[in-house]
């Protein structure tokens, strides 16, 4: 049957263009479903009919584009650091009738085919837009400094106006450039999609970096300018070619629009966050509430002219973000959308590409095609002067620029889609295709190349306890990720002799993993607010320092920071924070928690990976707490009160073998030892029979030095003791540890002597080194803490 349609489509401008012919061949009845295999060979019916039914085809679609995918990735472009993107591209464009045009096979995909495996892939495009609304912050535009605001801004504008004077000389006359279609494609070339500049900057670990938080904030800036300037163009372009009334109409029915989203649909969500107990998991019932806003909200954003993909981002953007019902659609829909529906999405935008397009390109899609690039050029070099103008570093100021003139889905997907609605032809599609590509697999790269945000963390001076004078302001930071973190820590620093002869300035980090949004947000807690944080748990830290700053008024100087960031990145916050206060020790809890019993409470394998990183990278001295074994257990409230399961910490020893790690370790001791109620043993462990120890090097002298100050102070035993091996080594500590509340040691990585010999091949927790290890295994029975200290390593010299 053939029918003819015609098809009057709406432009991203929301504005109907002009009639289009078209002649559709329909099939009555329509083949969906095979009747198998078998059912073909029993009606001598050729394979490749099999392929005329829509749904056998969707799924060899699917399965051909995730094996190729999978193959051009892992075998080929991830060794050279071109993201994930690329791959799914060009799985696309190998599918497409590109390279097999005119040939018959399985595997290759006709214009009809991509069609379906296009809609598939297109549904995935609207959660996307979506799920980015949700993540992103519209208050960062507010708290945006001005560096943020004007780079937002400038690399928007400028490039837009550039553009626009290149489509007049190319094209002469200016009269109509709102009139066609050249001002809407300026715009598109001239944007920074927040999505796009997320997605790089998490694929690159960046996002807690300054250089990423700047970026973003850059970035959101630019989005809802790009979006305004489009609106003002459309009801601009109505007024040209309609009259007034039906621009009053539009503009009528676009803000009737956002009416609804954010005075209807949003206090509907915020109901459905107060009907959830506080740090419970909402209900399944107003998850699919909010997916089935969104599955019906295209159509309403089409009945009111506003272009299809607006509705999606604001409905996103109308939801409240965070926990419970931001971060419950991120959790359920982030998997299925980013690891199902967008490959597809992006490998049929790529099955789309077709070289002969750019081969044979019209005179228009020409000048287009320069006017991008001009449009990226000018965009580079705006995105470039302004952080120089800051006094931003060279290679800074080129990430940044770099990271402002990505593209990458986003582009591709608006691309494709101003096609599919005949705003945009095909030859002007490739080129920005081929653009785009070229763009998303460079830039990671150079922007690897240009900015390490590990070099700020080597220090030109020494922060450590050691290098610290006794009597001056000590700067320690104390990271919290649960409620027993906060007296383990209290405890510890109780037993630190402070005084106002040798007062302490804490800074208190409480780490929160990020989740339903896509900025991270450091929060200063001060102490004139009359406010508290909405979560009860920062609350009860907030309260708890606060009282043991009250407990030692004048000794004592507590600062409290607030880290919502993602669980792999969250050492950027902890490093930056260290830098910014000049600390000279941070402690970190250990990942596992222990009952009494030796039943493990509680382990956090992302918290091991953060202490790991702190390990390679800190600017200063590190410290990882092991806590003693709790003797009940914890109730599920977050209230905290200063107390501790444990004794008080007046009984500590330090296990002492040499090195810097074990000098840093009775560095601490040292200033524990000024309070005469702590009782300090220092436990020299040495090499029975080691000639080797008369040698003198220069670390034998530090460690001398060291340790004859210790001899000499008068509440603290020195005992030395000689071992021959691990296995002696490990009974004499299980000898005299019950007689302590806690062991302080050095890491000592990648140390190992005699006395250690033997223990390393059992050890399970390399970060805490050999005797660390040993200590925090279940062979120990007693109930006591540990500090494993390590010293700065990274010093410029």
């Amino acid at each position: 049957m053939m029918a003819r349609r015609n098809d009057s489509f709406v432009d991203m401008t929301g504005i109907e263009g002009k009639v289009r012919q078209e002649q559709i061949c329909l099939e009555f009845p329509s083949k969906v479903s095979s009747p198998g295999l078998a059912g073909l060979y029993s009606n001598n019916i050729k394979l490749d009919a099999f392929m005329d039914y829509s749904g056998p085809r969707l799924y060899l679609q699917m399965v051909a584009s995730f094996v190729l995918t999978q193959s051009i990735h892992n075998l080929a472009l991830k060794y050279l650091g071109f993201p994930m993107l690329i791959s799914q591209i060009l799985a696309g464009v190998i599918l497409g009738p590109m390279l097999f045009h005119g040939h018959n096979s399985l595997i290759t995909m006709s214009e009809s085919s991509v069609e379906i495996l296009g809609t598939i892939g297109s549904l995935g495009f609207v959660f996307y837009l979506f799920l980015s609304g949700v993540k992103m912050d519209t208050s960062m535009t507010r708290k945006a400094g001005w560096k943020a605001a004007s780079i937002g801004s400038l690399t928007v504008l400028v490039p837009f106006v550039f553009c626009l004077i290149t489509d007049v000389i190319l094209n002469g006359g200016h009269r109509d450039m709102i009139k066609n279609k050249n001002f809407f494609l300026a715009m598109t070339y001239s944007t920074t999609s927040f999505p796009v500049i997320h997605s790089l900057l998490s694929d690159l670990k960046l996002v807690n970096s300054e250089l990423g938080r700047l970026g973003l904030a850059a970035a959101l800036v630019s989005d809802l300018l790009s979006m305004a300037i489009l609106h003002v163009g459309k009801y601009f372009k109505t007024y040209v070619d309609k009259e007034i009334d039906i621009v009053l109409k539009e503009i009528g029915l676009n803000v009737a629009f956002v009416l609804i989203v954010f005075y209807v649909l949003r206090p509907t969500m915020n109901w459905m966050v107060r009907r959830t107990p506080e740090g419970g998991k909402i209900k399944d019932v107003f998850v699919y509430a909010v997916i089935f806003m969104l599955m019906i909200i295209p159509t309403v954003t089409g009945m009111t002219h506003l272009f299809v993909l607006v509705g999606p981002f604001m409905l996103g953007l109308a939801v409240p973000d965070g926990p419970p019902l931001g971060s419950a659609l991120v959790e359920k829909l982030e998997p299925f959308v980013s690891g199902l529906l967008l490959p597809f999405f992006a490998s049929a935008c790529g099955m789309r590409f077709n070289v002969d397009d750019i081969i044979n390109i019209s005179p228009y899609a020409k000048s287009q095609s320069i006017a991008s690039v001009v449009t990226l050029f000018v965009k580079f070099l705006v995105s470039l002067a302004l952080p120089l103008l800051c006094k931003m570093p060279t290679s800074d100021s080129l990430a940044l620029a770099l990271i402002m003139t990505s593209k990458g889905l986003f582009e591709i997907g608006s691309y494709s889609i101003l096609f599919d609605i005949g705003m945009i032809s095909l030859d002007i599609f490739s080129t920005n295709f081929v653009i785009i590509v070229l763009l998303a697999s460079v830039t990671p790269l150079l922007v690897k190349k240009f900015y390490d945000p590990s070099r700020k963390y080597i220090g030109y001076q020494k922060r450590s306890i050691l290098h610290a004078k006794v009597n001056e302001n000590l700067k320690i930071m104390g990271c919290i990720h649960v409620p027993g973190n906060v007296n383990s820590i209290i405890n510890l620093l109780d037993s630190s002799c402070l005084t106002k002869e040798t007062p302490i300035t804490l800074d208190v980090l409480h780490l929160v993993k990020l989740t339903g949004r896509a900025t991270p947000l450091l929060i200063t807690h001060s102490k004139n607010s009359k406010t508290m944080p909405t979560k009860s748990y920062s609350e009860s830290v907030i309260l708890a320092f606060n009282q043991f700053e009250r407990d030692n008024w004048g000794a004592l100087f507590v600062n409290i920071f607030i880290a919502i960031s993602p669980s792999n990145l969250m050492y950027e916050d902890v490093c930056n924070l260290a830098m910014k206060q000049l600390t000279s020790f941070i402690i970190l809890p250990f990942h596992r928690r222990w009952y009494i019993d030796r039943s493990i409470e509680s382990e956090d394998v992302s918290i091991r990976n953060l202490n790991r990183k702190m390990l390679e990278r800190a600017p200063c001295s590190v410290g990882i707490l092991v806590e003693g074994r709790q003797t009940t257990k914890c109730s599920n409230s977050n209230s905290i009160e200063i107390s501790s399961s444990l004794p008080s910490l007046d009984k500590i020893a330090v296990i002492f073998l040499g090195g810097k790690d074990d000098r840093e370790a009775l560095a601490l001791a040292k200033r524990m030892s000024q309070d005469q109620e702590v009782n300090i043993t220092v436990i020299h462990l040495k090499i029975a029979n080691d000639y080797a120890t008369t040698l003198v090097d220069s670390d034998k002298m530090l460690d001398d030095e060291t340790l004859r100050f210790m001899k000499q102070t008068t509440y603290v035993t020195y005992i030395e003791h000689y071992v021959n091996e691990g296995t002696e080594t490990s009974d004499y500590l299980k000898s005299i540890v019950d007689k302590f509340q806690l062991i302080i040691v050095g890491r000592r990585y990648k140390k190992e002597d005699n006395r250690t010999s033997g223990l390393e091949q059992w050890s399970e927790f390399q970060e805490i080194g050999v005797l660390g290890d040993l200590l925090a295994s279940s062979d120990f029975s007693a109930n006591f803490s540990l500090l494993v200290v390590q010293q700065q390593l990274r010093i410029y010299k």
